[in-house]
């Protein structure tokens, strides 16, 4: 069962498939050189050094006839184009959300919507919660999107926002 991760620029999606898969994960981390200066905008990420320039993989298994296969997106508007290709046969995305940056998260939800991707959102905390009633009114989201907290960087946390998904998968709302 294929998982996408999907969100901005620096908000967690490599973290939270190193966290949570059960394999060492597959990255493209590439060092971030002067080239990208004037295309990609480090400001929200402050001491970010690398970046996915194609995509992460990971999996978990769940038992003998059950796997997630996770895919973390590029988070870069360049690499936007790649994007539909890796939401192609997903069972359902999940958009990580830095609430310090709401705006870049809106293309994700947008592409998602397009394809009829369902999607929850999980806000990696970054050190402090975030009110779910200010990130869901400015993320504009429908009342049956689940919304979760989350720590990218802790396994547990990664967990209960898979589980999050693929109980949402599992309700008529995610269908409509």
């Amino acid at each position: 069962m294929k998982i996408v991760i999907v969100g901005g620029f620096g908000v967690g999606k490599t973290t939270m498939v190193r966290a949570i898969s059960e394999i060492r994960p597959l990255d493209t981390e590439a060092t971030m050189t002067q080239v990208g200066q004037g295309v990609d905008d480090p400001s929200g990420a402050p001491g970010k050094t690398t970046t996915t320039v194609a995509f992460d993989f990971g999996r978990i298994t769940i038992d003998d006839e059950h796997v997630l296969y996770l895919f973390g997106a590029p988070g870069q508007e360049r690499f936007w184009f790649l994007w539909d290709r890796l939401f192609t046969g997903a069972l359902g995305a999940i958009v990580l959300v830095d609430q310090r940056r709401i705006e870049d998260s809106w293309y994700a939800i947008d592409r998602l919507e397009h394809q009829g991707t369902p999607f929850i959102v999980a806000c990696n905390n970054f050190g402090g919660q975030a009110d779910p009633r200010e990130v869901r009114d400015a993320l504009d989201l429908d009342p049956h999107v689940p919304l979760i907290d989350c720590d990218a960087r802790d396994r547990d946390s990664c967990k209960r926002v898979l589980i999050e998904l693929v109980e949402f998968l599992n309700t008529p709302k995610a269908l409509s």
